[in-house]
């Protein structure tokens, strides 16, 4: 990737905006108001941007949202750019590669996926613990810019513990205050941590496709949210994966599977999901 492109990209927003970012969240399909929730927000469509693309993708309002979450400066990417819509994998990683020059150091990134774990249904999220990048290529591939990272970098943590912890903890606080109020007993298992199956796209995964990637391990499957946690890492970065199940994967249940039912569970979790995410922001950010 040009860091010319990036550095273009990060001037503008600072332009824009120019309080210290601390936190930067990617929203994924169905999952996009939390931006609503920005103070102070100051909202740039991406084709403004230098280099940004544009999203395509229904659930995917297509605007970075710059102010704060209770005090915390955040940059929010009301949507995402995908490798199936055709984008190649630098246009994939600029926002990521933009919020690091301008020193964001936590990124905190979501998605929809779908379960291929019986214990993990629709409407339930899932922290992501480690990923399989089945992408069929690896975004860093090229020469490397050492001003980005080293050429060999280490991807042993890309999912950072603590980060993870924070999430577990105030997922169950959450769970436990919604029933000691009468409200949602059964959130009490609606978090889980597993491990993240990143495809290709665009199409939905075959029922023998998906017990392949079961016997690989893979706990949830989707098409974004690897390519930006990898250049994440690569910069030093701290992430944080958190996928909204939407549905259970190809074969696991009678139907067919469709973009709809995505936006329809993005849109029942989103009160649960938009506060863990805030109290994840306020906790990491202060």
């Amino acid at each position: 990737m040009s860091y010319e492109k990036a550095s273009a990209a990060a001037e503008f927003i600072r332009s824009k905006y120019s309080g210290e970012i601390k936190t930067a969240i990617v929203l994924g399909s169905g999952l996009g108001a939390f931006a609503d929730a920005v103070e102070g927000a100051v909202k740039i469509p991406y084709e403004e941007i230098p280099g940004f693309a544009r999203s395509t993708v229904v659930g995917h309002a297509g605007q970075l949202v710059l102010g704060t979450i209770d005090g915390v400066a955040v940059a929010v990417q009301q949507g995402r750019f995908h490798f199936y819509e055709g984008y190649d994998m630098e246009q994939v990683m600029l926002p990521v590669r933009s919020f690091g020059l301008l020193g964001v150091k936590n990124l905190i990134l979501t998605n929809a996926a779908g379960s291929l774990n019986s214990d993990m249904m629709p409407g339930s999220l899932m922290l992501i613990s480690d990923h399989l990048n089945c992408l069929g290529v690896n975004p860093l591939r090229g020469p490397n810019d050492e001003r980005f990272g080293p050429r060999f970098p280490d991807m042993s943590e890309v999912y950072d513990r603590e980060f993870q912890e924070i999430a577990l903890e105030e997922a169950n606080n959450i769970a436990r205050e919604r029933h000691d109020k009468g409200r949602d007993a059964e959130l009490t298992d609606f978090i889980h941590r597993g491990i993240y199956c990143a495809l290709s796209g665009p199409t939905y995964e075959t029922p023998a496709e998906i017990r392949m990637y079961r016997q690989l391990g893979a706990d949830a499957v989707g098409m974004s949210t690897v390519p930006e946690a990898i250049a994440a890492r690569h910069m030093g970065m701290r992430s944080l994966g958190i996928s909204c199940i939407t549905n259970l994967a190809a074969g696991m249940e009678e139907g067919v599977i469709d973009h709809s039912h995505v936006m329809e569970t993005g849109a029942r979790v989103a009160e649960v999901f938009n506060e863990l995410l805030r109290r994840i922001v306020i906790r990491i950010g202060k």
